[in-house]
């Protein structure tokens, strides 16, 4: 049996990013249960702001060209999702936005299609995200990602997501349950 591919990435590329270090946990969870997660820094895949007009002129960027693929040959996903407005971030927005283009032939939705999607939201707020998640969920749905339960984590910055002394265990196993959940979807 061949070994699962993994993506994760996060809305995110702020230093120190609650979010990714929570996405974190999760690809812990994903790599415990056999998967090879790659976990992508979208800081990495500059895209300009999608418009349709400028892809006409311009064709399809190159950053986008590197991302695209690894997204098609994935099994799995593993989203994070910071809250902004109690909604989708732009730099999330806009990937998927990019991402969901045809390219090279590829059907619109080829990087998303019957891919189990887990999606983490997590703040240093009450909320965790939860605002944000469902709006983040109808995206993935609407691309035809299978879309696992959301997990929220409030408080994110008191449980060790920094990096420091994990005080809220039963976060961070709900979190690592989530990366193993994902790979679970993903081989039957």
């Amino acid at each position: 049996m061949r070994t699962l591919k993994i993506i994760a990435f996060a809305g995110s590329n702020r230093k120190n990013s609650i979010n990714v270090n929570a996405l974190k946990y999760a690809v812990e969870g994903a790599r415990a249960a056999g998967a090879d997660v790659t976990l992508l820094n979208l800081a990495h895949y500059p895209l300009p702001i999608y418009d349709g007009d400028w892809h006409a002129e311009h064709g399809v960027p190159a950053p986008l060209l590197a991302l695209h693929p690894q997204l098609v040959a994935a099994d799995g996903l593993l989203i994070a999702s910071p809250e902004y407005n109690a909604s989708i971030t732009p730099l999330l927005k806009n990937t998927i936005d990019w991402l969901s283009q045809s390219i090279n032939g590829s059907a619109g939705n080829a990087a998303f299609l019957d891919k189990p999607t887990g999606l983490i939201g997590s703040s240093a707020g009450a909320f965790g995200g939860v605002r944000a998640l469902p709006h983040v969920a109808a995206i993935f749905s609407n691309l035809g990602a299978i879309v696992l339960p959301i997990m929220a984590v409030p408080h994110a910055d008191k449980i060790g997501i920094y990096g420091g002394e994990v005080l809220n265990q039963r976060a961070v196993d709900g979190l690592n349950a989530l990366g193993v959940r994902v790979v679970k979807f993903a081989s039957r």
